[in-house]
């Protein structure tokens, strides 16, 4: 493809991407089509001798983009968001474009220093303890996702833990890592490939009222393994659980890792965007006894996916217990010791100008258009929850601090299940659910920048006639 062929089919293809924007409303939120579909109208291999871009685009629109879920869909309401936006797919074209390979300060130059410029834009957006800024000990990388940042700072913790002899030895004691019965299962995931295997993950108790992890639980669940001779190596709290967003309540779960000398992790995936608005910081205190911290731009703030923003507050522990350096890595700006390898920060040794798509958001939305997203997104949410409310067949299961409202139809878990299924199926609108107290729960998570005030009625509408039937 030449530059020519590239500029005009690149033009075809940001146009089919701005038509399927415009159209998105009109179409079904899911596809109801059964597994195998695609793959039976797919031919047996590649041609022999190439298309135009105009035939992929053309088996776009007839093949793909009818079986899709439409995660951008304003009446996408299930899991959280994962939202991206105009300047974030243009930020991920030019990197893919430019094919940095960014594992070392010298591989990618202005890959490296823009990141950690990046890191440290959001560090003051956010308010986040100044532990945090690369001017310091500490500093932030961009990991794909919360479940990368929770393995990586597992591997830290393990580190510490084992006065650095994990690092050679490998897991040679009984490490244990705790979180409450709502942390994700990224947590149990991380625990298995360190080599803790998933009993080594204490699920401690949560508050019924709150859904938040009980801090003398968790106490105790610290004293009991070590007066059985087990190793507390990490805690991690989250702020905006998976199910409920429930917020830890990071003040004492920080003073008590300070008290034990165990690594703190925050994870924040969710509602982490939320602390760009000031009155919504709150969630936050206590974030000053953080070993690491991460959330994920790629889920409310308007950055595609793989955007997970992760800090420690010593990167030197991390870079200890990372850190591989073969021959035909050397270079003199590493050796110089001023500069940063991204590399050490991260499992895998490659990795991608992610920091372009990030600055190409932040640039174009500025921090008042950001903290109107997030605002829109907590009142339309709030909007939600005051229908339910009203209405004394539906109870609320949960608070709802930020934009995910989780809710039920009085009844049995059977009358709720059915409700959910028969909503999905109308196309409008696409909702999940969790379990609250071990009773079946609707969510309705608000995040799409599509989404007004009229989608979220319509949901209600949806649900409130449904009920009826």
């Amino acid at each position: 493809m030449t530059p020519e062929e590239f500029r005009r089919a690149g033009y075809a293809v940001v146009d089919w991407i701005a038509d399927y924007w415009t159209t998105l409303g009109q179409r079904p939120v899911t596809s109801a089509e059964p597994p195998g579909a695609l793959a039976a109208e797919l031919p047996d291999g590649p041609t022999a001798h190439g298309e135009p871009v105009d035939a992929v685009l053309a088996d776009l629109d007839r093949l793909v983009a009818p079986r899709l879920t439409h995660w951008q869909h304003p009446g996408f309401f299930g899991y959280f968001p994962a939202n991206t936006s105009g300047p974030s797919v243009l930020g991920d074209l030019v990197s893919s474009g430019l094919g940095v390979q960014g594992m070392l300060w010298a591989t990618g130059p202005a890959c490296t220093e823009l990141e950690t410029a990046m890191l440290d834009w959001l560090a003051d957006l956010m308010d986040l303890p100044e532990r945090f800024r690369s001017t310091g000990a500490g500093g932030g990388v961009i990991q794909d996702s919360a479940s990368s940042a929770t393995l990586v700072a597992t591997l830290a913790a393990l580190h510490r833990a084992g006065d650095g002899r994990w690092r050679a030895a490998g897991v040679d004691r009984r490490y244990r890592a705790y979180t409450s019965t709502h942390g994700h299962s990224s947590i149990e995931k991380a625990a298995r490939i360190a080599g803790l295997g998933g009993d080594g993950v204490r699920q401690v108790e949560v508050d019924p009222a709150t859904q938040a992890l009980r801090p003398e639980a968790l106490r105790a669940a610290i004293e009991a393994d070590r007066a059985a001779g087990d190793v507390p190596a990490i805690v991690v709290a989250t702020i905006g659980t998976t199910s409920t967003t429930a917020v830890d309540p990071l003040p004492e779960i920080g003073r008590i890792c300070a008290e034990y000398g165990i690594w703190l992790h925050v994870d924040a995936a969710y509602a982490g965007s939320a602390a760009v608005c000031p009155e919504l910081r709150w969630s936050h205190a206590g974030l000053e006894y953080a070993d690491s911290y991460c959330f994920d731009p790629h889920k409310w703030l308007l950055t595609g996916f793989d955007c997970d923003a992760f800090w420690v507050a010593d990167s030197g522990e991390l870079i200890e217990a990372l850190t591989v350096l073969p021959e035909y890595l050397r270079n003199t700006a590493t050796e110089s010791g001023a500069v940063i390898d991204y590399r050490d920060w991260q499992v895998p040794l490659g990795r991608r100008f992610r920091a372009l798509k990030l600055w190409f958001v932040l640039r174009w939305y500025g921090v008042e258009g950001l903290r109107a997203h997030i605002r829109s997104g907590v009142a339309l949410a709030a909007r939600f929850a005051d229908r339910v409310r009203a209405d004394d067949r539906f109870e609320l299961a949960a608070p709802h601090p930020f934009s995910l409202v989780c809710f039920r139809l009085l009844g049995d878990d059977a009358a709720n299940a059915e409700l959910l299924a028969r909503v999905n199926a109308t196309g409008r609108v696409h909702l999940t659910h969790t379990r609250v107290d071990g009773r079946y729960t609707l969510r309705l998570a608000v995040g799409s920048p599509h989404t007004t005030a009229a989608h979220v009625d319509e949901a209600w509408d949806l649900l409130a006639g449904t009920a009826a039937r």
